[in-house]
């Protein structure tokens, strides 16, 4: 069995290689895919690497994909469908580190800590009074509870505030009851909800599923989080939404990603931008390198592996 690894240059790959070649010595690591083909019968790649229907023919073989990520929309799911190709990813290894960057979000804004910074370094004056508020008693609502929406509403118990979600499919009534959770339609989320986070994969169903209707529907001044995909988010409406009814963002991605830097999303007080990075800890990288070289093993040892993506 033969198999290769893709590494984008970016990543820091002497630890991986060291890591790897202790376990799987015969893995080959290259950082690009400037070859004409291959003989790996395993893939392995990041979500920064495209693999669209010309890259994956370069592996003729190829029986077996693991994306290193919880997310996989880089992949041509219809050739891997076609050529019966097996693709696993790792969903579980980020959930936690997520979730701490959205409370990160929710609490910068609800404390008002762009406006007190800003005081006190660039105007030099100590402020009386300011708009910070509590989560405690906030609605906050949560748009797709997978592993990374219950990881969050765990993590949000402790600030009592009440939580609403949806979910195309609904958990159990003792889930909802251990995490004090309230399912809501879609609308009534938006309408209900002080914050929403949103934590749902990019398909034809949600693309653009915040558009100028949604943000319409929600209260004035609230808080709209994004760490899941750009694609679920009509840029153009969520810079009207902030402009005209006060609503606060925190982004982590986007529509294209490097994202265009001169738009006026940039430019607006209201919006706190990180880079594609809220699952990206010291720590989720280790678990997600850890996960990956098991979920392999098992594979090359005839062992069902891990978190298979139904096609």
């Amino acid at each position: 069995m033969r198999f290769l690894t893709i590494l984008p240059e970016f990543i820091p790959s002497s630890t991986i290689r060291d890591t790897v070649g202790q376990i799987l010595p015969e893995m080959e690591i290259v950082n690009d895919l400037n070859f004409e083909k291959s003989e790996a019968d395993v893939l392995v790649a990041t979500a920064f690497t495209k693999l669209g229907q010309e890259q994956l023919k370069k592996f003729p073989n190829l029986k077996y994909l693991q994306i290193a990520s919880t997310g996989y929309d880089n992949v041509d799911l219809a050739y891997v469908k076609e050529k019966n190709i097996t693709i696993c990813n790792i969903p579980v290894a980020n959930k936690q580190s997520v979730a701490e960057h959205v409370i990160a979000f929710i609490l910068v804004f609800l404390k008002d800590m762009l406006f007190l910074n800003a005081e006190l370094k660039e105007r030099k004056s100590w402020p009386l009074l300011t708009g910070s508020r509590d989560l405690e008693g906030k609605t906050v609502g949560i748009l797709g509870m997978g592993m990374i929406g219950i990881q969050l509403a765990k993590r949000l118990i402790a600030f009592g505030p009440s939580i609403l979600y949806y979910d195309v499919k609904r958990l159990k009534p003792e889930e909802e009851e251990q995490m004090g959770l309230n399912f809501a339609s879609l609308d009534e989320l938006l309408t209900n909800s002080d914050i929403i986070s949103a934590h749902m994969p990019l398909m034809p169903s949600t693309r653009n599923l915040f558009n100028d209707d949604a943000f319409s529907r929600m209260k004035d001044g609230a808080i709209f989080i994004n760490t899941s995909r750009g694609g679920i988010v009509d840029e153009k409406a969520l810079i009207n939404a902030v402009k005209k009814k006060g609503i606060k963002a925190g982004i982590d991605v986007y529509a294209r990603e490097p994202p265009d830097f001169d738009s006026e999303l940039f430019k607006l007080d209201n919006v706190i931008c990180s880079p594609h990075i809220a699952g990206v800890t010291v720590e989720s990288q280790q678990r997600i390198l850890t996960e990956t070289i098991s979920n392999v093993l098992r594979y090359a040892q005839g062992i069902d592996p891990l978190y298979r993506v139904e096609l």
